[in-house]
């Protein structure tokens, strides 16, 4: 049976999202941080082994999310998301796909470049037996949610908070027989996290990852970060 990724996100604007590295960083710098990690959440899609939903956050910007999956050379469903909170948009995205016949999702977010192919290999390997396959951030958030039956109603978790994983995970194992719990990874939220990715991605060869890693080692140059405290 098909396994779908979602790939939920945000078009990249200057001046909107990631605030925290905007401070360290600025605006500019920021932006191109976040088309790097676009990029890269764009690269699993492709390499994804079976269909694909890119959901960005406004129905304005379908029309960029299909020039965005044109120029990389794949063909997916563009399904925008609704108004409201995480969860809303997440339980509304859930829907809409299952009345479609489409029963095995994997949802990742743009900000997780981390996520590796054995990694994505666990996941469809533990869909086969679970209801539901999370892997926790280190900060306590979440990077990726799979599910083969309808998520639990996901509006009142903590999203954005330390808080999330834990409270996911219980939400889910309230609602659903079996929940599988995969090593944590990590999101790109703070500096500190940008940073990390010197270790994270030094070994990666994966295009879209070599090209976040130069643009990591650029930004440390320029700050005169010792890229040898996050080879550590």
């Amino acid at each position: 049976m098909d396994t779908t990724l979602v790939l939920v996100h945000k078009k990249p604007q200057l001046g909107i999202g990631k605030q925290r590295l905007a401070a360290r960083f600025g605006r500019e710098r920021t932006l191109q941080i976040a088309q790097a990690l676009l990029n890269c959440a764009i690269e699993d899609a492709l390499a994804w082994p079976g269909p694909v939903v890119l959901a960005p956050a406004d129905e304005r910007d379908k029309s960029w999310a299909w020039e965005q999956a044109s120029q990389s050379g794949f063909s997916p469903r563009i399904i925008p998301q609704v108004s409201g909170n995480l969860g809303q948009r997440l339980n509304a995205l859930d829907t809409m796909l299952r009345k479609q016949n489409t029963t095995r999702l994997v949802f990742i977010g743009s900000d997780a470049p981390g996520i590796s192919e054995t990694d994505y290999v666990a996941v469809r390997s533990h869909l086969c037996n679970s209801d539901a396959v999370l892997m926790p951030a280190v900060d306590g958030g979440v990077v990726l949610m799979a599910n083969r039956c309808a998520w639990p109603d996901l509006s009142m978790l903590p999203w954005s908070t330390d808080c999330l994983g834990v409270a996911l995970a219980s939400c889910c194992r309230a609602e659903m027989d079996t929940v599988s719990i995969l090593n944590e990874s990590y999101d790109i939220d703070e500096p500190d996290d940008f940073f990390r990715l010197l270790r994270l991605l030094e070994n990666d060869e994966r295009p879209a990852r070599l090209a976040l890693y130069t643009l990591v080692t650029d930004v440390a140059s320029a700050l005169n970060i010792n890229p040898d405290c996050y080879h550590a």
